[in-house]
Formats: structure tokens, C-alpha cells, sequence
């Protein structure tokens, strides 16, 4: 009877123990905000979480790598716009320029301003970007990773777009100031011919660059709605439903006071009490 009582008391001690870590654990999760306070708790979700905390941390490596391609590709739109307008001057320049009834000296005024835009020209291939490297790298521009399946350069290369075909644009532009400036007809026309072609390729380079900023902006939109995607996952796995836990927590609290009441009166009974 007595070692009956006796194994029964400890068993009522250890439940009032497991109850008391059950609470504690419920306080950790209210007090934090995190269901999830061990690998135990629950392994299946725990080992989800660390996959979504994986994928977000390269979700934010390829955000910044985002935020430098639409940088670049902004930064060279506005570049070669101004080389359209440059161009679009030398054109009208060398239009001009086939008029054989010009003046020595305004022939040479208007030599001088193409070789100005030519020097121009050559001084936007040269730009530095804001991450302190060349705009327009020589050859080609290294591919930046977006995502997992998604690399390639904002930016087309400096011998892409300044020198389409091998022929410099900013040469030719000062082929025709010389062109003009010796009042050679048949040299300007070459020229014309020269510059109206680099007028269509700058064009067509900044719509490449367009599409490029274009094409970064749907991966920003595809990355940002991945991010809530995963966050609300990672929420619904490890965040504590505070309302739900509270009220468990109260329930918990209750019942262990209870228990404790009980084995108290219980615990005051003497020997004799059991024995009778």
C-alpha cells in the first residue's frame, strides 16, 4: 500500500514537471514569437524553415544584384541617348556639309564641331559605371546572375557599340569632319552613308539596352513575389499563433495549479491517513 502511494506520488511528480516544461516552453513561444524553439518541437517544419532561410538569403544577393542591373542598364540608356543626339547632329552637319557652295570657314566651323562630338563620343565609351568599373567594358561585359537559371550583361560590350563591325564610330565621325573640311564630295558622301548608319545601330543599341531593363524589371517583380511567398510560409511554420497560444497557455497554467492544489492536500494526509 505504502510503496503503491508512494510510486503514485512520483509519477504525479514527474507529470506536474513534464506540465511545468510544457508551460515554460508555451511562455518561450508567446514571450518570442517563434512556435519553433528546437529541432524537436517539430523536425519537419524545422527542417522546412532552414530551406526557406537558404532560399531567402539568395533572394538577397540576387535583389542587389537586381538593383545593379537596373542601375547599369538606366545608366546607359542615358549614355547612348546622348550619343543618338550627337550622331543625329553629325548627320545634319554632313547633309550640310555636301553643299558646295559653303565658305572655307564654314566648313571648317563645322568640321571642328563633328570632331568635338567625336571626342565626345569616345569620352561616353569610356564612362565609369556606379560601381566603379567601365560602362562599357572592352569586348564584352561580364553576366550578372539574377536567379537560378538567369545570367547575362545589362550592358552590351564597348566594341559592340562603339565599334559596330570593327568600324569606330567616333573615326568615321572624323572622317567626315575631314570629309567636309577639304570640301571633298565624294569623301562625304562615304561619310553620310557612315553616320546614318550609326545613327540605326545606336538606336538599335539602346533598344537592345531597353529590352535588357525591361527584361531585369520581370525579374524583380518574379523575385519580390517570391520573397512574400516564402516569408509567408516561413511565418506560418515557426511564428506563434499568439491568440491560440495564449489561451492554451492559460488553460496549461490552470491545470498545473489545479494538480499542485490536489497533491498538496494529498501530501498533508499522514501516515496513519493511508494505512486507515
Amino acid at each position: 500500500m505504502i510503496n503503491g502511494t508512494g510510486n503514485r506520488m512520483t509519477q504525479e511528480i514527474a507529470r506536474q514537471a513534464r506540465m511545468a516544461g510544457n508551460i515554460a516552453l508555451k511562455q518561450a513561444q508567446v514571450s518570442t514569437g517563434k512556435r519553433l524553439q528546437r529541432a524537436s518541437d517539430d523536425p519537419v517544419a524545422m527542417a522546412r524553415t532552414a530551406e526557406l532561410k537558404r532560399a531567402q538569403s539568395n533572394d538577397v544577393a540576387r535583389a542587389a544584384n537586381i538593383n545593379i542591373g537596373v542601375t547599369l542598364a538606366a545608366q546607359a540608356d542615358t549614355q547612348l541617348k546622348t550619343m543618338s543626339d550627337l550622331l543625329a547632329r553629325a548627320k545634319e552637319l554632313t547633309v550640310a556639309g555636301a553643299n558646295g557652295g559653303l565658305s572655307a570657314a564654314d566648313r571648317t566651323t563645322m568640321a571642328a564641331e563633328i570632331s568635338a562630338m567625336a571626342d565626345e563620343i569616345d569620352a561616353i565609351a569610356s564612362t565609369t559605371s556606379v560601381t566603379g568599373q567601365a560602362l562599357f567594358a572592352p569586348n564584352s561585359n561580364i553576366a550578372i546572375r539574377f536567379d537560378d537559371t538567369t545570367a547575362f550583361a545589362p550592358v552590351p560590350g564597348r566594341d559592340e557599340i562603339f565599334a559596330p563591325a570593327g568600324m569606330s564610330i567616333s573615326q568615321s565621325m572624323r572622317d567626315a569632319a575631314l570629309a567636309i573640311s577639304s570640301g571633298n564630295s565624294g569623301n562625304i558622301g562615304v561619310s553620310l552613308t557612315a553616320i546614318n548608319d550609326a545613327v540605326n545601330h545606336s538606336a538599335d543599341m539602346q533598344a537592345k539596352v531597353g529590352l535588357n531593363a525591361a527584361r531585369i524589371d520581370r525579374l524583380r517583380e518574379t523575385g519580390a513575389q517570391r520573397a512574400i511567398s516564402l516569408s509567408e510560409e516561413r511565418s506560418r511554420l515557426e511564428d506563434t499563433d499568439l491568440s491560440s497560444a495564449i489561451a492554451e497557455l492559460n488553460g496549461m497554467t490552470l491545470t498545473l495549479e489545479a494538480a499542485q492544489a490536489a497533491f498538496a492536500r494529498i501530501n498533508r494526509r499522514t501516515l496513519m491517513d493511508f494505512l486507515g
